[in-house]
């Protein structure tokens, strides 16, 4: 092995987990999540989590660490990254990252830009006025000074909203504008982006499978709970898949449930699609990942 990180991307339902158990078998690793909703407790079946044979097969960190109603950020997941990497090969293992949210793992392989702490009393305000006036209201006013940050996020992401706003009430600057400048361009960790590739149509079967497995495991009782005990305000209950859930919730009504999440997640996986075009993955054709020799089909070019 060289020092190189492994980084284990892909869209979603494409098969990143097994294939980073299989890396960890392989190279004595330790799996790092890179998950926006896997790291929040009592978010379970819908967010793909290890289960518990892979996680016997190699240990996984920054899974199920934050309760859902408490804040975490692409900046934050960063630095226990980077304590949970430094810990692993502190043991003589080796690291591997493994997840769908890019942001995140942008963040920890270049760095994040330098934006102003966090500030109570603005978001405060900002928790004040979403109650008073509805989330809607926070993006609005993102929209007028912001536009590029409004688009990219969900109106009821009163999160990344509020630190959006935030932002630009502390600087003067805009959230965009701080990113665009720094464009990740400090590399942290030299590493190898690998993935499984499929087929559009496949991999449109695959999250077709996967959605109706999860509702079939009990998914709609588990969100139900969750609103119940006062997380359906949760910023992991915007995510795809959970808003659906939730809505059917609400609304009362199921009917075509699984095709409202299987068209949702397609839409989803497309982007993460695109987002991955511009990136140097090495892709794996699903038998090879599955079964290949995976010392030789992920070792470096110079190798």
């Amino acid at each position: 092995m060289s020092s190189e990180l492994l980084v284990v991307v892909g869209p979603t339902a494409s098969g990143k987990t097994e294939l980073a158990v299989r890396l960890a078998e392989v190279f004595g690793g330790e799996i790092v999540s890179a998950d926006s909703v896997q790291v929040y407790t009592r978010f379970q079946i819908g967010t793909g989590k290890p289960t518990a044979e892979e996680r016997a097969r190699a240990p996984h960190h920054l899974i199920d660490i934050v309760e859902p109603d408490q804040p975490m950020d692409a900046a934050e997941w960063a630095r226990l990254a980077e304590a949970a990497i430094r810990e692993i090969e502190g043991r003589g293992k080796t690291p591997i990252v493994c997840g769908g949210t890019f942001l995140w793992v942008r963040a920890l392989l270049w760095g994040f830009a330098a934006t102003p702490p966090a500030d109570a009393l603005i978001r405060r305000a900002h928790e004040e006025r979403a109650a008073a006036e509805g989330r809607a209201s926070l993006h609005a006013e993102l929209a007028g000074v912001d536009p590029a940050s409004a688009a990219r996020l969900n109106a009821n992401d009163f999160v990344r909203v509020s630190r959006a706003l935030e932002v630009f009430e502390l600087s003067g600057v805009t959230l965009s504008q701080w990113h665009a400048e720094h464009q990740f361009r400090e590399l942290r960790h030299p590493h190898r982006l690998i993935g499984v590739r499929h087929e559009p149509a496949g991999l449109d079967a695959r999250i077709a499978a996967r959605v109706t497995s999860m509702l079939e495991s009990g998914w709609i009782a588990e969100v139900q709970g969750l609103v119940a005990d006062g997380f359906g305000g949760a910023r992991a209950m915007t995510s795809v898949g959970y808003r659906q859930v939730h809505e059917a919730v609400a609304s009362g009504v199921g009917g075509d449930l699984a095709e409202r999440i299987t068209r949702a997640t397609r839409v989803f996986a497309r982007r993460q699609r695109t987002w991955l075009r511009s990136q140097p993955v090495r892709w794996l054709d699903p038998g090879a990942a599955a079964s290949g020799d995976l010392r030789v089909l992920v070792a470096p070019e110079t190798e």
